[in-house]
């Protein structure tokens, strides 16, 4: 029996923003699947039904249906954080056809009426996002809500970091008979209550218009805890070679600047901040709030012993090591053999120590010594001020 899949895009309600062709998809089908919130309104053509929402189930009742043709009902478009690609893929021997609709963000930016075409998309139904990070980053945001995280508490997340004067605009029940839209300063917006099934849009005419590496020593907050000076940083940073999506571990945080500057290139990842000092700790949180990085996980603890339980990691860098810099690192090669390391060292013997841990594991060192030298102004002259040579030992990946 030949069997014929339309997979449709229902748009915000089934009925006013269904394209015709989806509409025509739906008439000529045997049977039609989808959640209930999907059927609801072609309740009145009275075909036969599957309520269904999960993949897997989805494509193995159709396999063994005895009807010829198929629609499967999705929200809104099937190319936006849609279930429609893991259908397509548990269904790739039989004959499919995607049907667009219309997605949330094309209907809400045409209510608020800001062109959607330089957006950035995000969901938070069910997801882990890092909606400071990007609010920060990206000038229009636009977040699919409906998971843990509510309104308010989006917009509570970005007072916290800072982020307190954005503009938020919220869509609530988009093209029901119950749809409201709110928007104001993120501030405003802290006590909004709503219904979980909500759009948001942020607008931040402040956002960083570039990736921001080598941050001046002096725009972070600063105690007697050491910090990874400008110029190493910098190194650093492009030493690892730090993807958007990557974990990162920053071993020895200390004021937490590399792992502001982590997070910065990070921006979908996560990266642990690790320390055992309190004040490190500290430092740590309140820079990653001043820099709106809530990619940013701080752990007060040994860094051996943090390095045991924290996730495989893409990339770490060890700026301090408490004199536990073999566990540390063969904690993370354990982990993930392919691990990007940076270590940064200021002594002969931690140099030495890293070079025979790297011999040991049969890595290769690739070496680099940074000598930075400040100018500094004395009445009216301009002296030279050098800072202590630090080393760089990067693992070389062959």
């Amino acid at each position: 029996m030949h069997k014929k899949i339309y997979i449709v895009g229902t748009g915000m309600d089934g009925d006013l923003t269904l394209t015709r062709e989806g509409e025509e998809a739906i008439r000529n089908a045997d049977l039609l699947i989808g959640a209930e919130r999907m059927l609801k309104p072609f309740e009145s053509i009275e075909k036969p039904c599957l309520c269904e929402y999960k993949s897997e189930i989805i494509a193995d009742y159709i396999r063994k249906s005895e009807y010829e043709k198929f629609a499967v009902l999705m929200s809104g478009d099937c190319g936006f954080y849609s279930g429609a690609q893991k259908l397509l893929l548990l269904l790739n021997d039989m004959e499919t056809e995607v049907i667009c609709g219309i997605s949330s963000p094309v209907y809400f930016c045409s209510k608020i009426k800001i062109p959607w075409q330089d957006m950035h998309f995000s969901s938070l139904h069910g997801r882990n996002a890092n909606a400071a990070r990007l609010v920060s980053r990206y000038e229009k945001n636009f977040f699919l809500l409906g998971g843990n995280l509510t309104v308010s508490q989006l917009c509570q997340k970005l007072c916290n970091y800072a982020l307190e004067n954005v503009t938020v605009f919220i869509g609530e029940n988009l093209s029901m008979e119950k749809e409201r839209i709110f928007s104001g300063n993120a501030r405003d917006l802290t006590s909004l209550q709503t219904e979980k099934l909500c759009v948001a849009v942020v607008i931040n005419p402040q956002y960083e218009k570039n990736t921001r590496t080598g941050i001046d020593d002096s725009e972070f907050i600063r105690d007697k805890v050491p910090m990874t000076k400008s110029e190493v940083r910098c190194a650093v940073i492009s030493k690892l070679e730090i993807g958007r999506d990557d974990i990162c571990w920053d071993i020895g945080c200390g004021s937490g600047s590399v792992s502001v500057e982590m997070a910065m290139q990070c921006e979908n990842g996560t990266v642990y901040a690790v320390d055992k000092n309190q004040t490190a700790v500290r430092l740590t949180e309140q820079n990653s709030r001043r820099f709106a990085c809530d990619n940013i996980k701080v752990i007060e603890s040994d860094a051996s012993d943090a390095a045991e339980t924290l996730p495989a990691p893409d990339c770490v860098f060890v700026g301090g090591s408490g004199g536990r810099l073999e566990k540390i690192i063969n904690s993370a090669y354990n982990k993930n053999n392919s691990v990007k390391l940076v270590v940064t060292a200021v002594s002969l013997e931690t140099l030495t120590d890293c070079m025979t841990i790297f011999e040991k594991l049969g890595l290769t060192a690739d070496i680099t010594q940074i000598a930075v030298t400040r100018t500094k102004k004395i009445v009216s002259h301009t002296m030279l001020s050098a800072e202590n040579p630090v080393y760089i030992i990067k693992r070389k990946i062959q």
